[in-house]
């Protein structure tokens, strides 16, 4: 039954290559990066590679929209920090961190490992990546 297959998918078998920033990056390169890599989130992490951060498409937004300097300003002035980060395990199943991206109203969400420093980024999972699962188990139902 597709219910009890829905149940069973991890976000590992879903979860994408994140695209981060460190801290220290100034807001315009943060912009670039988001561009070029095609995304509408980047993960902030610290020189120790630890997540210290999101930015959103609405943050750049709105830093841009002011008179600031954006090659001046770093993106931890602007970014979400912790402990506002909503994120997720590669061992967590991809309904319930559904259910979490539409109760946050978010696009996408850290995928992390704990370490004893904190929390390393090792993923990500997108609306993007929920739509593929959607896709491929409408797929598998066909077969």
């Amino acid at each position: 039954m597709l219910a009890d297959k829905i149940k069973k998918i991890k976000v590992a078998d879903y979860q994408s290559i994140p695209v981060v920033v460190n801290e220290s990056v100034s807001v315009y390169d943060a912009i670039v990066t988001m561009f070029l890599e095609d995304v509408g989130t980047l993960f902030v992490i610290d020189n120790d590679s630890l997540l210290v951060g999101v930015l959103s498409r609405k943050d750049l937004l709105r830093a841009s929209i002011g008179k600031q300097e954006l090659r001046s300003i770093p993106v931890n002035i602007i970014m979400t920090r912790m402990p506002n980060i909503t994120m997720c395990y590669k061992d967590d199943l991809l309904i319930e961190v559904a259910q979490r991206l539409i109760e946050k109203q978010i696009d996408a969400m850290p995928v992390v490992k704990k370490t004893e420093k904190g929390y390393e980024v090792v993923g990500r999972i997108t609306k993007t990546n929920m739509t593929k699962a959607f896709v491929d188990l409408a797929k598998d139902d066909l077969i």
